[in-house]
């Protein structure tokens, strides 16, 4: 698609700058070289983290000021944990040119419309786009920066009242990640951070409680524990080595929604717990083997309307 539209998206998307060159941010960057982006790609970032961003290919030019790193950009990625990313609107939104536009890639989406609308007004359809690419590894950082990072993953995209994708800025950034392999979902705000809260979220904090409840209850002993896990608590753990601080923003966030998320699933627990030798285990066993069921396959081809 890029090859089609080269010379359309070469005028309109010239630079980018993207702001957090960590796993998502990287990868960002290594991913539009991959596919075919000529344009100039500045890095933001800590010192040491721009100099790894710069080794691996990922950015052309570091710039550790915010600011500074937007001056000349049509196009702004703010790819850092979403704490930050509210901060960041405030800080660059209002030093934009007017032809700019401000996009992101947090994990949760209702607080950062808010603020978004708060520095951009009536003029948030013209100049801001939030997203979330639902595309991660357990550890983060440029290290773990990976071209194909998106390839056949949603990436999220909740437009404001009013506005477009399908012309100007907007729609060049949308082939952008067309091209670098992920799927774009349209939804509104506040869909995607109940969304997320059970789908992505929960299972985050599901992973963190049971890797916590294994360490209280065999303490010295999780060698052993170890050298016997298998595939299963192999995947059910494997995320709880993320990175707090990214987790503590989602829950300040979204609050609510995960709140209401952990209690659907005590609630789950309790009722298992109090049927462990009754027909009922069967029922949620036979509820459970449902859901894979009311997956069908995706076909060859299809995509997301938007």
């Amino acid at each position: 698609m890029l090859s089609c539209l080269r010379g359309e998206i070469a005028v309109l998307i010239q630079q980018i700058t993207i702001i957090g060159t960590g796993l998502i941010g990287g990868s960002f960057g290594l991913a539009l070289r991959k596919h075919g982006f000529h344009g100039r790609i500045v890095g933001c970032d800590r010192d040491p983290v721009l100099h790894q961003a710069r080794e691996r290919g990922a950015i052309d030019v570091a710039v550790p000021d915010p600011v500074e790193a937007c001056r000349g950009s049509q196009v702004v990625l703010l790819a850092t944990p979403v704490g930050t990313i509210l901060d960041l609107i405030e800080r660059v939104g209002p030093t934009l040119p007017p032809d700019a536009i401000l996009t992101e890639v947090g994990s949760t989406k209702v607080d950062v419309l808010v603020r978004a609308h708060q520095v951009f007004g009536a003029n948030m359809a013209e100049r801001f786009l939030a997203g979330h690419p639902m595309a991660g590894k357990e550890r983060g950082g440029i290290e773990q920066a990976d071209p194909d990072l998106f390839q056949k993953a949603p990436w999220f995209l909740v437009p404001a009242s009013g506005q477009s994708l399908l012309a100007g800025t907007f729609n060049a950034y949308v082939v952008l990640l067309e091209t670098i392999g992920a799927r774009i979902v349209t939804m509104e705000a506040e869909h995607h951070d109940r969304l997320c809260a059970f789908s992505s979220h929960l299972p985050q904090m599901i992973s963190v409680a049971l890797a916590n409840v294994l360490l209280d209850e065999f303490g010295d002993g999780m060698g052993e524990v170890h050298s016997i896990k298998g595939r299963q608590l192999r995947e059910m753990t494997r995320t709880s080595a993320s990175a707090y601080s990214m987790w503590r923003d989602v829950a300040f966030t979204n609050t609510e929604n995960l709140e209401q998320a952990l209690l659907s699933l005590e609630q789950r627990l309790m009722h298992i717990r109090e049927n462990l030798r009754t027909p009922e285990l069967r029922h949620e066993f036979e509820k459970a083997n449902s859901f894979e069921k009311q997956n069908p396959p995706r076909k060859h081809g299809d995509t997301e309307k938007r």
